[in-house]
């Protein structure tokens, strides 16, 4: 893989064309780079995540899921190629569990906001929504195989930033914080709906 990144500016994407793992061009406004930037955006957003202090499960859980995004992104670039698996997707599933089962259920939704931890696992999240779209935009193309797995770790992804977004605001005694519903108001002064 050095040799291969020793040039980065090659200047074959000049004519709007961009080379896939095995070396097939494709206009670079095909739907595979499409769910292949979004996925590369999301890991950028995980690694700006861990830029902040992170209690250190969630440090070395977000970290895995890098590694699983880039495997994740290969898997895009190489048609034909399973780089995740399934036992990825179970990792998010156990974390999910795991973090959710801390957490006081959901009264009232919540805005994507709080501490600025917090706030970067909502951008995750969304972009992970974002990409998750971009897959199945991919996979429903005709002649495009695309496995079952990428699609369900970011759909997982998505679950789990949501989760984790719940629990950075609760270091140092945080909380989320909640859309102010009529419903929500009426409630707090003991009316009823």
């Amino acid at each position: 893989m050095g040799n291969r990144l020793t040039q980065i500016a090659t200047r074959t994407g000049d004519d709007g064309t961009s080379g896939l793992a095995d070396n097939t061009r494709l206009p670079k406004h095909h739907p595979r780079f499409a769910a292949m930037g979004d996925v590369d955006e999301l890991n950028s957003h995980i690694g700006l995540l861990l830029c902040e202090p992170l209690p250190d499960g969630v440090r070395e859980l977000l970290v895995d899921v890098q590694h699983q995004l880039f495997n994740l992104g290969g898997e895009l670039s190489m048609p034909g190629h399973t780089l995740l698996k399934d036992e990825a997707v179970l990792q998010l599933d156990n974390a999910l569990a795991e973090h959710n089962a801390a957490l006081p259920r959901l009264m009232e939704f919540i805005l994507p906001a709080g501490t600025r931890a917090a706030s970067q696992a909502h951008v995750c999240r969304t972009v992970a929504r974002r990409a998750e779209r971009a897959v199945v935009a991919l996979a429903a193309q005709q002649g495009e195989a695309v496995g079952a797995a990428p699609r369900h770790y970011l759909n997982r992804l998505s679950d789990l930033m949501f989760v984790l977004a719940r629990v950075l605001n609760r270091v140092d005694g945080g909380d989320d914080v909640y859309w102010k519903s009529e419903r929500l108001a009426r409630a707090q002064r003991g009316e009823e709906n």
